[in-house]
């Protein structure tokens, strides 16, 4: 028998365990050596690694709490104490990723208002070097050694951002702190990553009370809000870059064990802590390697510590590998896990809308929507990056119910109800809508299709079964579809689309496919179903997502089209219709806004496909 690297030209690899997604992914917690001590509240520490850090300060006992002037030092193996610091105190905060031989440690809370004192370590001693300039606690810091730290936020008599709650920034250069550029937002008790010139400050509270999900990102000479964590929270710890970083514990504003990942573009939820708590401490270390220790549990304070560590020796999936996997004996492939895909909630836009249609294009993490009832007719348009919302040019003429497709920075829309059935047309350049030629059709609910804003199709709406043909410059008539209808979802490109779903004049799941030269009738949608999402980017993809038809009214089924067949797969999260849909992919889709029982929305889902690995049927 011939081997199978002789059929197909190569050698298929031999694992004892399948490929994880990420090794952040299969990373876990994992109890470690306590410290001497049960120890929080602003208990700070140092280390450029998971197994080389040290623990300074906070309090113990309780109540009458005892503040602290204690150094730990951990090896990897075992804590022992090392000097004691100049000064007692608590809520203080250190230059975080430093090596744990060159620590800055400052600010505090000795007691009630912040103090300015600052010590460096020497990997012996503590030495008291220049102050602060602005007086504050619950600080957070970040820094690459004792000549080279950042410290920002915090709590402050002189405040800087909303009440004591400081916004105010500074450096540290080995000799002299100088204040730099505020954030947005005034908080404490967040949590604080990186080195002087990238850092992240990571949720916290704000004044008055409230735990936050706010992230900023400091490149040295501004602060940036980014994605926010999935959590709000405050008390936290962090470990990482500015490109790859985790967030893990604090109050929510209960206990919790929560962790979660920054890959340089969004947070994703992770394997949590073995014991929720707060007022911890971590010495730095990366996304895939730290250690956390101490805190408060809600039943005191405790000495116990964690590690996070992902595999050592870790295989990526990658799409399309095959492999054997030797412990279970069989034959696999990593693939797009379709049918596993789901949805899930993301960012709201920023002004709820909804009617028949609110109109969308681009992909799932590049997209924007447009148009719609809020409840008013409107223009506005919103810019989605992967992460969060941004406001930007309005359509000339606001429109409901209109058509929509190309990318999040050449789109064009067409047709609609601005007050009445309107052939006008927008092309979109990415930050500005511009008028074009009339499709020569006035419609509403129209199907659109194409990648870009010079090749478009146009169709059905109205009802009409009227098709035309979008080059740059001109609109051309071109072979009508063969079912008059209007409120359906169209995808794919000028060349190879597809046609469902609509009102023709009751709900409908009809299914047509264009070949660039004419349309054909395929098999029904599984949901009747009208003023639906859809994404694809052909003939023979696509994904059907929402509407509305009797019984109930609003819809959450979601189906793939495969060129012949509809599928169906994991529901939205909220039954809706009328939202703005942008992906260009049947395993990525973005819905925003639309009507669900209760009036317009703001909400929004993304679908998500992850890989995952397939057993092979051999023979």
């Amino acid at each position: 028998m011939a081997k199978y690297s002789d059929i197909k030209g190569f050698t298929v690899q031999t694992v004892s365990t399948d490929p994880a997604a990420s090794a952040i992914t299969a990373a876990s917690w994992a109890s470690g050596e306590d410290l001497s001590r049960g120890a929080g509240i602003g208990l700070a520490g140092s280390g450029a690694s998971g197994t080389a850090i040290m623990g300074v300060g906070g309090v113990t006992g309780g109540p009458p709490y005892v503040t602290q002037d204690k150094t730990e030092r951990y090896n990897g193996t075992s804590w022992t104490e090392v000097a004691d610091t100049v000064a007692a105190r608590d809520n203080a905060t250190s230059s975080h990723n430093s090596p744990y031989d060159s620590s800055l440690y400052f600010g505090g809370t000795p007691p009630g208002t912040g103090v300015n004192l600052t010590e460096s370590w020497n990997g012996s001693a503590w030495t008291e070097v220049a102050e602060l300039t602005t007086p504050r606690g619950s600080a957070a810091g970040a820094g690459e050694s004792n000549t080279s730290a950042l410290c920002f936020t915090g709590e402050s008599p002189e405040g800087g951002g909303s009440g004591p709650h400081s916004a105010r920034a500074e450096e540290w250069d080995g000799s002299s702190w100088t204040e730099t550029g505020d954030l947005s937002q005034g908080r404490r008790e967040a949590g604080g990553t990186g080195i002087k010139d990238a850092a992240l400050c990571i949720g916290g509270s704000e004044d008055p009370p409230a735990h936050i999900n706010k992230v900023e990102e400091w490149n040295g000479s501004a602060w940036t809000e980014i994605a926010e964590i999935n959590t709000a929270r405050n008390e936290n710890n962090t470990s990482g870059t500015v490109t790859s970083a985790l967030t893990f514990g604090g109050r929510t504003p209960s206990k919790t064990a929560n962790t979660e990942h920054w890959n340089g573009t969004a947070w994703t939820e992770v394997n949590n802590l073995s014991t929720a708590r707060s007022d911890t401490f971590t010495g730095g270390g990366t996304a895939t390697s730290t250690i956390m220790a101490g805190g408060e549990t809600g039943s005191g304070y405790v000495a116990t510590t964690e590690e996070w560590t992902a595999p050592s020796v870790f295989g990526q999936q990658i799409q399309g590998q095959l492999f054997f996997n030797s412990t279970t004996n069989t034959f696999k492939e990593t693939l797009l896990d379709v049918p596993g895909a789901t949805w899930a909630s993301v960012t709201n836009i920023n002004s709820p809308r909804g009617s028949f249609q609110t109109t969308g294009a681009g992909t799932s993490t590049e997209g924007i929507v447009f148009g719609g009832l809020q409840p008013s007719l409107t223009g506005k348009t919103e810019d989605w990056d992967g992460s969060s919302w941004t406001e930007k040019g309005d359509l000339n003429d606001p429109t409901r119910d209109g058509g929509g497709t190309g990318s999040y920075n050449s789109a064009l829309s067409g047709g609609g109800d601005p007050g009445g059935v309107t052939d006008n047309a927008e092309t979109w350049n990415g930050s500005s809508w511009t008028a074009i030629t009339e499709m020569g059709q006035a419609r509403e609910g129209l199907g659109m299709a194409g990648t870009s804003n010079s090749a478009v199709i146009a169709f059905a709406g109205g009802p009409t079964t009227d098709s035309q043909l979008w080059n740059g410059s001109s609109w051309t008539e071109i072979a009508d579809v063969n079912n008059p209808r209007k409120f359906g979802a169209g995808v794919g490109s000028s060349t190879s689309a597809v046609y469902y779903g609509g009102q023709d004049p009751g709900q409908t799941g009809k299914t047509e496919t264009w070949d660039g030269t004419s349309w054909a009738e395929q098999s029904d949608l599984n949901t009747v179903r009208a003023s639906l999402g859809g994404s694809g980017t052909s003939k023979d993809d696509a994904l059907a997502f929402g509407g509305f038809a009797p019984a109930p009214s609003k819809k959450n089924e979601t189906e793939k089209w495969n060129g012949t067949t509809w599928t169906e797969l994991n529901n939205l999260g909220t039954a809706r219709n009328g939202g703005g849909a942008a992906g260009q992919s049947s395993t990525g889709a973005i819905y925003a806004g639309g009507d669900i029982a209760t009036g317009y929305t703001a909400a929004a889902e993304e679908f998500t496909t992850s890989i995952a690995n397939k057993t092979i049927t051999t023979s």
